[in-house]
């Protein structure tokens, strides 16, 4: 086993917790490598605020003959997580005053003021029941047209001098079947494009880039030193990047040498508020004690108690789910963060917690008061790799004493 340990604040017993289970941990995400699944894992737990289990295991690079160890501040792609930083702006604009979470998205952005768009409010989309279609993949339907893919073809038709002027919400908007899967507050649906849409109300409503904004904001003030947008990344986060695949490497290389060049999706500077933040498993575990503490951390307040209350409690009452399979099972969903009540976890029943299709999680104890942080990227030989997420978080939570 390739293991490297990171640095602590705690012995685990002194948080009460059994320190013989964070061996269980890392032989079980020896067993998901030794699988094929995943190449690496980076995890980061804490209690009571304090940090008493930081490490990797597994190699840094997919090549067969580097075998160069992960490390627990090895930089990995956040993905959806990005999500509930995003839903922290929106919380913020809604205790400055400056909107309401049942204002229709129509009376910020122009484009959404149009049947059948004009129903849908901020809440909706911070929830994924705003009645817009499901992502790629949710549903088995081989000529879905995404959202991203409306966008791209009207990027292929536009003028190239004039990319950033490319109204690319109308765009999205466009022409998918009657431009909505069902009405609002029907149904669940995974609507990433969603939160893309929150970004540009975030831009709208303050007059500042969302990545701006969510990095002045949220990441800085909560010391996020290694958080930043996949357009943002340096040569040193990227020479401590996890390398997936040859793609990421030659990424990774030119942004190194300095080669790297814009492209016009670049241009377009679409909001990166649905899965664009990467980062470490530390930063995240320490934007999870701010919710913990009420939103502040180390002097640093981000949002008010009662904020993190409403923005952590239940908002969808069991709606039905028919994505990925699920046949309509009921599911919860707080307002950015999921409640996986659907799921045989050995959390508090009160957990909050989010996914990412980088092979990442979050989840947040209030009653054990334990963030868990953790990447598992994936090989690529699975869609998605239910023993390193799932399977984990019990492992993780077993160790409570």
């Amino acid at each position: 086993m390739i293991f490297t340990a990171g640095k602590t604040d705690v012995a685990p017993h002194e948080v009460g917790y059994d320190e013989g289970r964070l061996e269980v941990l890392k032989r079980h995400f020896q067993n998901v490598i030794d699988e094929g699944s995943i190449q690496c894992a980076m995890y980061c737990i804490s209690r009571h605020g304090k940090v008493f289990a930081h490490g990797a295991v597994g190699k840094k690079s997919f090549r067969p003959e580097d075998n160069t160890p992960a490390q627990p501040d090895s930089i990995r792609w956040y993905a959806s997580m990005t999500k509930v930083v995003t839903a922290t702006a929106i919380m913020k604009l809604v205790e400055d005053g400056l909107t309401r979470l049942n204002v229709p998205v129509g009376e910020i952005l122009p484009q959404f003021n149009v049947p059948p768009y004009n129903s849908i409010n901020l809440l909706h989309l911070l929830t994924h029941t705003s009645g817009l279609h499901a992502d790629n993949g949710c549903f088995d339907n081989p000529y879905q047209h995404g959202y991203w893919q409306l966008i791209g073809n009207a990027l292929e038709k536009h003028d190239k001098s004039k990319i950033a002027e490319l109204d690319w919400i109308k765009a999205a908007l466009g022409t998918i079947g009657s431009g909505m899967r069902t009405r609002p507050g029907e149904e669940w649906a995974y609507s990433s494009f969603g939160f893309v849409v929150l970004g540009a109300v975030i831009e709208k409503l303050t007059g500042v880039h969302a990545n701006d904004y969510i990095m002045k904001y949220i990441t800085q003030p909560l010391g996020m030193v290694d958080t930043f947008f996949g357009d943002d990344m340096t040569p040193e986060w990227a020479r401590r990047s996890i390398v997936t695949n040859e793609e990421a490497e030659k990424e990774f290389n030119e942004i190194i040498n300095g080669t790297s060049k814009p492209n016009d999706w670049d241009v377009m500077r679409i909001p990166g508020t649905t899965g664009s933040l990467e980062g470490t498993a530390k930063d995240m575990n320490r934007f999870g004690n701010m919710f913990l503490n009420g939103g502040t951390l180390d002097g640093a307040r981000i949002l008010g108690r009662k904020t993190v209350q409403r923005m952590t409690s239940k908002h969808i009452d069991d709606l039905p789910n028919f994505t990925w399979g699920n046949g309509g099972a009921p599911r919860s969903y707080c307002v950015g963060f999921d409640l996986r009540t659907d799921q045989p976890f050995l959390v508090s029943p009160t957990t909050y917690s989010h996914e990412g299709a980088g092979a990442s999680s979050i989840y947040i104890d209030p009653v054990e008061e334990m963030v868990a942080t953790w990447f598992v990227p994936y090989t690529g030989k699975e869609g998605w790799v239910v023993k390193g997420l799932f399977n984990t978080c019990n492992v993780i939570w077993s160790g409570l004493v």
